[in-house]
């Protein structure tokens, strides 16, 4: 068998697999098919699907810049494969954002109803933008076998160079936007991938990967088709990453002595051992490999040299996607479920046969490749069992991978998890059990100390009425079954105006008028204002009364203290241990000799009754 149908047997049996995989999670959702949580809600198929298939088409506008604005014509064989493979590593973006989104079918949302503020508007604009870029910019190859259409491919071969300066503008914006995105977790990233600067870690690394991915595609398609080796143009490539990521090295690690993080290198535990092995794979041992003319001039040494360079900078964006999300005392750690691994896999196996489809039928090399198991001039094919006929070379070959990829879907519906799918009834997860959870871990503090809240265990003691409910759950968004404390206690330690008067006055919020809300003739106060319930039903359950006394809402370490502490006062003091006299009557072992000035502090303003955090107390935590 050759090597071409061995290569699509496998990438059709993982997609067939992947087939089964991707029909329970839409059926039965993402808790069947994934080990994702409340507290670990982005994992693999964000880390792998979405920011390492971004990274992987980086060798499409890098490339493409060096060869159309730097003119380096040797770049030429090059050019076409790497258009291609970033056309279909975007596609395969949008093809994992539709398995990882919990309502996919709202993906278009975006187009519609804009959040300019939200760096996903940017990353996902600039996805669809450059997506659409590079199918103009990669049309004018398969539409030279349709003479109908050549005008429109003069067209775009005219304003070749536009699409080109258009694509790489808006890939540079997306590369860096998706380290952007976590900015937004300060106090979930670990601090040795958290950093101020991770716009500009992801953009030297995709430059990187670009011109390691130019290089490992054509490697494996040399190999795959018996194709003449270009050794000395992936020399050329593989030698201008090593000072790109030489770059990267001294910037991550400049980062992190001026973040004071260095010294934490020297411990042994999870974090550190994942940071060293990323760095060894992405960089020492590539750019070690590099530094070494024998090999990086060789055949094998240049497959040593590409792969690595690949496989570390997609496990850098797969570890900060979730891997290196620090876990709250009593959590468990994230560890991708076997049914992510090969959605992902199926993803990227079905990209591979989009490649080796375009490569078959269009010019996308200077000469055409083609199939050896689809050869015209073979005779039929019999199957060997039963000696039917299966056809002409071409219809075989669809029939057996046909058979390939209903057989491994099959397996894979028989190895998913019958317990898992049984556990996504309609009426599993009740309210009582917090979104599946019955106990939560609380981190009032952000500072990686959580406290345990069991919730179905308050239910049972303290009462499931209406109005006991509402203590906690008073200000829920539309649609929602829990509360986000942070939607009105959006600052840590000041307070906020949780009703945002101006948004509810303006053109570009809700638009209402003064005395919609307002008695004509009194003054504008909130004496004067209606209840928030004559507008929002919807956000309070049934039977339940809420009074507001203030529309200012304390920050959110208060608000977490304040009802804690209350509730305690008014329900709990009866209850043997489980009075507050003490910060560690909560905060299990979190007292340490770092922040016990600050938890005197504090407990003194609670027995006092004046407990608010204050600019001291803050200056003294920090």
């Amino acid at each position: 068998m050759d090597r071409v149908h061995r290569l699509k047997s496998v990438l059709w049996t993982i997609i067939g697999i992947a087939a089964a995989v991707g029909m329970t999670r839409y059926i039965f959702g993402l808790g069947a098919t994934t080990n994702l949580t409340d507290r670990v809600p982005w994992g693999l198929w964000i880390g792998f699907d979405v920011m390492g298939g971004v990274a992987l088409a980086a060798g499409g506008f890098v490339v493409t810049a060096i060869y159309y604005i730097f003119r380096r014509e040797e770049l030429h064989p090059i050019v076409k494969p790497a258009v291609l493979t970033a056309f279909l590593g975007y596609l395969a973006v949008a093809f994992g954002l539709l398995f990882d989104l919990g309502l996919p079918w709202n993906i278009w949302h975006m187009i519609i109803f804009w959040n300019p503020h939200s760096p996903l508007f940017e990353v996902g604009w600039c996805v669809m933008l450059y997506l659409a870029v590079l199918l103009l910019e990669f049309s004018p190859v398969p539409l030279e076998s349709f003479s109908a259409w050549a005008k429109i491919r003069s067209f775009l071969i005219k304003w070749k160079l536009v699409l080109v300066i258009l694509g790489i503008s808006l890939s540079t914006l997306h590369q860096s936007s998706l380290g952007s995105l976590f900015l937004l977790t300060p106090y979930k990233l670990h601090p040795f991938w958290y950093t101020p600067i991770l716009p500009i870690l992801f953009f030297i690394s995709a430059v990187y990967l670009g011109l390691m991915m130019a290089s490992w595609e054509s490697l494996f398609t040399t190999h795959v088709y018996r194709r003449e080796k270009e050794t000395s143009l992936i020399a050329h490539l593989v030698g201008a990453a090593r000072w790109v990521i030489l770059l990267y090295v001294i910037v991550r690690f400049g980062d992190l002595f001026v973040r004071g993080q260095l010294g934490s290198l020297a411990e042994i535990n999870y974090y550190t051992v994942m940071f060293g092995l990323e760095i060894t794979i992405v960089a020492i041992v590539p750019f070690i490999l590099t530094m070494i003319p024998k090999v990086r001039d060789s055949n094998p040494g240049q497959w040593f040299i590409a792969s690595f360079g690949v496989f570390g900078v997609v496990f850098n964006r797969t570890v900060t996607g979730g891997l290196a999300h620090l876990v709250q005392d009593g959590a468990s750690r994230y560890i991708p479920a076997w049914t992510e691994f090969i959605v992902s896999a199926g993803v990227v196996s079905f990209m591979a046969i989009l490649f080796l489809f375009f490569v078959e039928h269009f010019k996308v090399w200077e000469q055409r490749a083609a199939d050896p198991s689809v050869d015209p001039e073979k005779l039929p094919e019999f199957d060997k069992a039963s000696n039917a006929s299966i056809g002409t070379p071409l219809l075989a070959g669809w029939t057996k991978n046909s058979l390939i990829f209903i057989s491994a879907a099959a397996v894979g519906l028989m190895f998913m998890s019958g317990k898992k799918v049984a556990s996504q009834g309609i009426d599993s997860t009740p309210v009582s059990q917090a979104r599946g959870c019955e106990v939560l871990m609380v981190d009032g503090n952000l500072d990686g100390y959580g406290v345990k809240f069991p919730h179905a265990e308050h239910i049972t003691r303290i009462g499931s009425e209406p109005e006991k409910c509402t203590v906690c759950h008073h200000m829920n968004l539309p649609g929602d079954s829990q509360t986000e404390c942070s939607n009105c206690h959006s600052e840590m330690y000041q307070s906020v105006d949780a009703f945002r008067h101006d948004w509810h006055a303006s053109s570009d919020g809700a638009n209402i008028s003064c005395f919609k809300c307002h008695d004509k003739g009194k003054p504008k106060d909130v004496d004067s204002a209606v209840e928030c319930s004559e507008c929002h039903q919807d956000l309070i359950p049934a039977g339940a009364t809420i009074k507001v006394d203030q529309y200012n809402a304390p920050g959110y370490v208060d608000a977490l203290h304040i009802a804690c502490i209350r509730c305690h006062e008014t329900y709990i003091d009866t209850v043997a241990n489980r009075k507050i006299d003490e910060c560690s009557s909560c905060h299990k072992g979190a007292i340490t000799p770092e922040n016990k000035k600050f938890a005197e502090i504090v407990m003194t303003k609670v027995k006092a009754g004046k407990f608010q955090i204050t600019p001291e107390i803050k200056k003294d935590r920090e």
